[in-house]
């Protein structure tokens, strides 16, 4: 009896500990973000993961590996919401780690046992697919967001952003899974091993010609653009007190011949029309340093009901009238998804009180033609994780990209760094020089490819930052396309689950066709 039950014990334990090791597994390519930034560690960071898949016994164990490492996944990507959001934080990453379990079945029936070439050659092409497909879904705004794409851990990584500028962030995330799954089957499938050393040169080629061939962004003038950032503020009257200090560091620029002065998110407390007390402060801010001040308020609107958050643009008379209601809102932060039902979060977390109010169109602003007639493009807050937000404002015809953002509230944890990060990618998907501006850090300034010019004003900071911002012309080839690599994914998997349904009906056939013949000769 102690030998059977020990037995039964045995597989309990096994199953139980190769659970724990898909949740580490999947947990792994986070730390390609920042702060960590092992930007190399993406080339190798899944392939644990895929030898774990392949090695499930059967599809259903394969399906368990496969939730396990997506919620642990999306798990370390977000961990720093977990002051936030408590508890309710491992039920979004449970859930959202469902849209792994497909690529787990994936990668399954592709590497399990001993592949051959024709396997491991669908599994290039199918699992990055899936991998992308995963991603699509939990990016929707409902399900929070593009944040910690795979393929934004190469943030850093020149060629890697030049693939940017041809598919988007979309296509670096699926040549990284291509790698990995190339790496996967060189160290398990000793039959393939020459289709897999293939696969991976053929990685490395198709980087390196789109390093080599890509077209890049033209130089086309300057633009001096200012960033305000007042630092971490807290307490009774923070608001005003904050809007004193940004007002202090902002007359402190005067004589600095500046195109733009941008401040960060939620840099102004009360609605305009309602205080023209502050209007005219920040008019006069504008005369004094000769350039229009674009603010975000985040308020009350005196002409629409609700709380919205808008970057204004402010000069020397005063609003100018441009103005951009945010669109996409942040789930929970901002907003209660479905408050009726989730309000009670409400209780357990900082989840918003009351729901923000979205905006309903993007919109691309201009500066005096004492600036240039600069067009600039503002976003807010984690629009900047979206690739489509970006490339919609340079379809329309922006020229500079500004990010106005606030993470006070994760002040000490990777979220600003990471936020920071996403201006690299967005600059270079689009050929459009990318301002991002914070109340407390990290703020940064990134060109047409990338590469951050100037200096950083990071966490610790309490100042105003003069950058001398390249400007660029040209149309990149994914604002000329858009997503393609998004709609390549599905397209792939649909004609590999024809080419599986196609051989299984065949296979049945002949099964039928084999238990006839016998009959038939016996007659």
């Amino acid at each position: 009896m102690r030998v059977s039950a020990r037995r039964r014990e045995r597989p309990r334990a096994a199953a139980w500990w190769r659970g724990v090791a898909a949740v580490v597994a999947g947990a792994l390519p986070a730390l390609t973000f920042p702060e960590p930034s092992l930007w190399w560690l993406g080339y190798v960071a899944l392939v644990p993961w895929l030898l774990l898949l392949r090695s499930a016994t059967t599809g259903r164990g394969a399906a368990l590996l496969g939730w396990l490492g997506g919620a642990g996944f999306l798990l370390a990507v977000h961990h720093w919401l977990l002051p936030s959001l408590h508890v309710f934080i491992l039920v979004l990453a449970a859930l959202l780690g469902l849209l792994w379990v497909p690529w787990g079945l994936l990668a399954h029936r592709l590497l399990a046992g001993s592949p051959g070439p024709g396997r491991v050659v669908a599994a290039l092409f199918v699992l990055p697919s899936g991998w992308l497909l995963a991603e699509l879904v939990r990016s929707w705004e409902y399900l929070g967001g593009p944040w910690g794409l795979l393929g934004a851990g190469q943030w850093q990584v020149a060629p890697a952003l030049r693939l940017a500028s041809v598919g988007g962030v979309w296509l670096v995330g699926f040549w990284l899974v291509a790698v990995n799954v190339a790496l996967a089957a060189l160290i398990s499938a000793p039959r393939a091993r020459r289709t897999a050393l293939g696969g991976l040169l053929g990685c490395g080629v198709v980087i390196g010609w789109v390093w080599a061939w890509a077209p890049v962004p033209g130089p086309a003038g300057t633009a001096r653009v200012a960033v305000v950032q007042p630092g971490v503020i807290e307490g009774p009257g923070s608001p005003q007190r904050r809007f004193d200090r940004e007002e202090e560091l902002t007359r402190q620029l005067a004589g600095q011949r500046l195109d733009l002065v941008v401040w960060g998110e939620s840099s102004v407390g009360q609605d305009l029309e309602h205080r023209p007390d502050l209007r005219a402060r920040l008019a006069t801010l504008s005369r004094t340093v000769g350039a229009d001040l674009l603010v975000n308020v985040d308020a009350r609107r005196s002409d629409r009901p609700g709380i919205f958050k808008s970057s204004v643009l402010v000069g020397p008379g005063g609003p100018t009238g441009e103005r951009y209601d945010k669109m996409r809102l942040v789930p929970f932060g901002e907003y209660v998804p479905a408050r009726s039902l989730l309000g009670w979060v409400t209780s357990v977390g900082k989840a918003a009180a009351e729901d923000r109010r979205r905006g309903d169109r993007p919109v691309v602003m201009r500066l005096p033609e004492a600036s240039g007639g600069l067009r600039i493009g503002p976003l807010v807050c984690f629009e900047s994780a979206f690739p489509d937000m970006s490339r919609r404002l340079v379809r329309d015809g922006a020229q500079l990209l500004v990010a106005q953002s606030a993470t006070s509230t994760f002040q000490h944890s990777w979220a600003p760094e990471q936020h920071a990060s996403l201006a690299a990618l967005r600059a270079a998907e689009t050929w459009r020089p990318m301002v991002h501006a914070t109340l407390t850090g990290v703020s940064t300034v990134v060109d047409a490819r990338g590469r951050t010019t100037g200096g950083q004003l990071g966490t610790d900071s309490s100042a105003a930052a003069v950058h001398e911002v390249p400007l660029a012309r040209g149309t990149s080839p994914y604002v000329r396309t858009g997503d393609w690599a998004l709609y390549a994914a599905p397209a792939i998997l649909l004609v590999y689950c024809s080419a599986e349904g196609l051989r299984g009906m065949w296979r049945r056939s002949a099964g039928k066709s084999s238990v006839k013949q016998p009959a038939a000769e016996r007659e």
